[in-house]
C-alpha cells in the first residue's frame, strides 16, 4: 500500500440528506467537493474515489435500536408523527429520510472499511459526522449516528482501540453517549462550553464509565477563544491522552463551525486553524496508527464562507500535501457558488490571512479562561492514563 493512498467516500447521493430549509444545507458538501476538484486534490496520486453502499438493518442496529429505525422509516409518511426527536424544528422529516441516513453511515463504513483492511491508507467522509443522534433518538440535526456506526464496525473486525477526536464546535455527545462503558474507545471533544451551547453535555467530569474510566476527554472552551487559545487546548490535552491509549486507528469528527463566521456558534477561529487542526490529527495518526486516519465531516453553517474550504483543506491534509492558504479559490468554483447561493460573500482566497501562534500551555496560568479549562480536563483525566496534569511534558 502507497504510502500517499487515500480514499475519498462521494456520490451524489450523499446530497439527498437535506432537511429543505435548514441550517443543515447539502449544499456545502456539494460546494466542498466542487471545490477540491477544481483545485485538483481528487485527480491527486494515490486518491481512489469510494462509491458507497447504504449501512444495513445490522450495521445501523449496532448502535442504534430497531424500534427507532422503524421510527425513522414511518415519520415521513405520518403527517402527524411525534416523537424519537422527530418532526422538530432542528430535525424535520423528510422524504426518504431512512434511505439517505443509512447511506451516510455507509459512506463512513466505507472509509473504516478501507483503512482498516488497507487499501487505503486514509479516508474520508465529509457528508458525514452526525455525531448528536443518540440510540433512540433524532438530535442535533442528526438522523443516525454515522460515526459510531463506522467505530462499531471497526471494533466488530477486530479493532480493540480506537480513538475517536471531535473538532466541531459542539460536544460530540452522541458518539461518547455510545462508548460511555466500552474501554475500546476513547472519545476525545473540544467544544464550546456547555453553559453556553448545545447539547448541553461535554463538562470534564464525563470521563467514561466504570471499566472505561479515563475514555471519555472533553475540554469546554469558553466563548470567543480564538486560534491561539484552541491550539493550546489542543495539543496540551489530545495528543498526551491519545497517546496514552495507543489506538490502532484515529476517527476524526472535523466539523467545521468552531469559525468565527459561523452563524449558530461562538468560538473565533480561522479556516487556517481549522487546516492546522486536519494537520495535527494526521500526524498524530502517521506516529500512532502508522497513519490509519479516518476523517469525518460534522457541523459548519457558514455554508459558502466557511465549510468548502475547511473541508477542502482536510482533503488536501489527507490526500498528500497540505492546501496553501494563500492561493485563490477558482474562478469557475466562486461563481458555481454565486449561483447555488445568491448573496453569499464567496471567499477568494483559502484562508484567513490569520497569523498561527504556537503558544505552548504551562501551570500556574489560570488567570485565562483557556487556560483554566485546560488544567481542569488535564485534572479530571490525565490521572486516570497516568499522566501528571500539572506537568507540561505529559
Amino acid at each position: 500500500m502507497a504510502d500517499e493512498t487515500t480514499a475519498v467516500v462521494w456520490d451524489k447521493a450523499l446530497l439527498d440528506y437535506d432537511m429543505g430549509d435548514h441550517p443543515l444545507n447539502p449544499v456545502r458538501v456539494e460546494l466542498t467537493m466542487a471545490l477540491a476538484r477544481e483545485l485538483g486534490v481528487l485527480d491527486r496520486p494515490g486518491v481512489q474515489l469510494i462509491t458507497p453502499r447504504p449501512a444495513t438493518e445490522a450495521e445501523l442496529t449496532r448502535v442504534h435500536r430497531e424500534d427507532y429505525l422503524d421510527a425513522v422509516r414511518q415519520a415521513p409518511i405520518d403527517p402527524f408523527f411525534l416523537g424519537w426527536g422527530l418532526n422538530t424544528s432542528d430535525n424535520p422529516v423528510f422524504e426518504g429520510m431512512h434511505e439517505s441516513s443509512a447511506r451516510i453511515c455507509g459512506a463512513s463504513i466505507a472509509a473504516a472499511e478501507a483503512v482498516w483492511h488497507g487499501s487505503a491508507r486514509r479516508a474520508v467522509n465529509v457528508a458525514g459526522g452526525l455525531h448528536h443522534a443518540m440510540p433512540a433518538r433524532a438530535a442535533g440535526f442528526c438522523v443516525y449516528n454515522d460515526p459510531a456506526v463506522a467505530i462499531a464496525w471497526l471494533l466488530d473486525h477486530g479493532a480493540q482501540r480506537v480513538a475517536y477526536i471531535d473538532v466541531d464546535v459542539h460536544h460530540g455527545d452522541g458518539v461518547q453517549a455510545m462508548f460511555y462503558d466500552d474501554p475500546r474507545v476513547l472519545t476525545v471533544s473540544l467544544h464550546e462550553t456547555p453553559l453556553a451551547l448545545f447539547p448541553g453535555t461535554g463538562f470534564c467530569d464525563e470521563t467514561g464509565g466504570p471499566g472505561a474510566e479515563g475514555t471519555a476527554v472533553n475540554v469546554p472552551l469558553p466563548p470567543g477563544t480564538g486560534d491561539a487559545g484552541w491550539l493550546k487546548a489542543y495539543h496540551a490535552v489530545v495528543p498526551s491522552v491519545v497517546r496514552a491509549f495507543a489506538p490502532e486507528i484515529i476517527v476524526s469528527q472535523c466539523g467545521a463551525d468552531a469559525h468565527r463566521l459561523d452563524p449558530l456558534a461562538d468560538l473565533m477561529l480561522s479556516v487556517d486553524c481549522q487546516r492546522a487542526a486536519y494537520v495535527a490529527m494526521r500526524e498524530l495518526a502517521d506516529e500512532l496508527c502508522d497513519g490509519r486516519w479516518v476523517a469525518l465531516g460534522g457541523g459548519g453553517y457558514a455554508l459558502v464562507e466557511v465549510v468548502p474550504r475547511a473541508w477542502s483543506h482536510l482533503l488536501g491534509v489527507a490526500t498528500g500535501e497540505p492546501l496553501d492558504p494563500g492561493i485563490r479559490t477558482p474562478k469557475a468554483w466562486r461563481k458555481m457558488a454565486a449561483d447555488r447561493r445568491p448573496g453569499a460573500a464567496v471567499p477568494e482566497t483559502m484562508g484567513d490571512d490569520a497569523v498561527l501562534v504556537d503558544e505552548p500551555w504551562t501551570p500556574g496560568t489560570e488567570s485565562d479562561p483557556v487556560d483554566r479549562a485546560i488544567l481542569a480536563t488535564r485534572l479530571a483525566v490525565f490521572p486516570l492514563h497516568g499522566l501528571d496534569p500539572h506537568d507540561p511534558r505529559d
